[in-house]
């Protein structure tokens, strides 16, 4: 054991310095590895941070709430032509769910929001999402009201001119004034602002915290929400320890009953699950992980052909002292570590220096993009690692041995 270290300390030495001596070569053949290993880490990490951001805006959620609509929320079957034909689900939809569909711990009908203005005397923000939502919204997505109140379930159905502002865009509209009680005009018409919610952070599509909520049945009252109008959904939280399967064709039966449809025709709606979206999220995380890996992986190639390329033409350069150190007794396999592990430092190096500006990147991005947050996990960073090493070996392996099956007395005849 104590011959293998000594080898490992002196192969590890001299390896160091040749690549002392050799401070250009170095260079480029560190920059090749480098790009490699920052491009997989920097993917693997931005994806990470998606699926993570995702996952944390989804966590307060019920992953079994149920939205139907004529809208699918994952990949169909059902052709463009057939979807675009279906009704859209209205109100009257909502109250028979509500009413005729046991086991159901609460449901809302949301209209999907549209792009409006929202003004506050001389203060205008643009392009603001207003959602037009019934009261047990509040319920099914656990919203949390940093200031006044969320709109009640008579103030929802009587359709009453009240709003509840994101945190961003309440910010945005009264800076450091109480917006509680002030007016706001949307939809050309004057709202009473009651409440705030809590700041939640970015997360899927956009923020609710750009967002405002307004009771549906006041966007009902000059806008066409009947079935072939706004699109909506009814969404639908099942009440706790209900067999899901079960549940899913109670609604459907039900549904399709109301609807008229007979047995032989096909359903005119979607039953979307939360739970089914996250793993539709899981499964276009890892497309984009394997894309990631595919694109980056033309980078690590280059960089170990790189490396591949040095380490040949620093056998060829070091022929006469191979001979040399032949002749004086050293082992082939001290002539084969010193290059291998001349090739393993290098690469090494390199991917240290890729993942030290993945980590700089990551402070940059946290410090300047509010409510994302950026992660460069410890299995990304052991990852690049390890591959650093995997590169230099299977770079280094083949000159490595070349170098080691030379006949000394060639190597000093070539070299001088």
């Amino acid at each position: 054991m104590l011959v293998y270290l000594r080898v490992f300390k002196e192969s590890f030495s001299f390896a160091l310095n040749a690549l002392r001596n050799n401070k250009l070569r170095t260079f480029l053949s560190l920059l090749g590895v480098t790009v490699g290993i920052f491009s997989i880490i920097a993917v693997l990490a931005a994806v990470d941070s998606l699926d993570k951001n995702i996952k944390d805006n989804l966590a307060g959620l019920d992953k079994n709430t149920i939205y139907l609509s004529k809208f699918s929320f994952g990949p169909t079957d059902v052709p463009r032509w057939k979807r675009d034909n279906f009704p859209q689900t209205d109100h009257d939809d909502y109250e028979f769910i509500k009413r005729n569909v046991p086991d159901i711990a609460a449901s809302a009908y949301v209209i999907f929001g549209s792009n409006e203005t929202v003004r506050y005397q001389a203060e205008t923000v643009t392009g603001v999402t207003i959602t037009p939502v019934s009261s047990e919204i509040y319920t099914i997505e656990d919203f949390k009201v940093e200031n006044g109140r969320f709109y009640s379930e008579l103030e929802s159905d009587t359709g009453a001119p009240v709003i509840v502002l994101g945190a961003d865009l309440a910010e945005n509209l009264f800076d450091t004034f109480n917006p509680i009680g002030k007016q706001v005009r949307v939809y050309g018409r004057k709202l009473t602002v009651i409440g705030v919610l809590k700041k939640v952070g970015a997360g899927l599509g956009d923020s609710p915290d750009g967002r405002a909520y307004v009771p549906a049945n006041f966007v009902r009252r000059f806008m066409n929400g009947g079935i072939s109008g706004l699109p909506g959904a009814v969404i639908i939280k099942p009440a706790n320890g209900v067999d899901l399967g079960a549940f899913e064709q109670v609604l459907k039966q039900k549904f399709r009953a109301f609807r008229g449809l007979k047995a032989d025709e096909d359903d005119d709606f979607f039953v979307n699950k939360l739970s089914g979206l996250v793993t539709f999220i899981d499964a276009i995380i890892s497309t984009l992980n394997i894309i990631g890996w595919v694109i980056s992986g033309f980078s690590l190639l280059v960089g170990g052909f790189g490396i591949a390329n040095i380490m040949f033409v620093s056998v060829k350069e070091r022929t006469n002292l191979i001979g040399i150190q032949k002749s004086l007794g050293a082992k082939n396999r001290f002539i084969l570590f010193q290059f291998l592990f001349e090739a393993v430092v290098l690469a090494v190096v390199g991917g240290l220096v890729g993942l030290f500006l993945v980590w700089v990147i990551a402070m940059i991005m946290n410090g300047v993009v509010e409510d994302f947050e950026f992660v460069l996990s410890f299995g990304n960073m052991f990852l690049g690692f390890m591959l650093s090493t995997l590169i230099g070996l299977i770079s280094g392996v083949i000159p490595a041995i070349s170098a080691s099956k030379l006949d000394p007395v060639e190597a000093i005849r070539t070299g001088m």
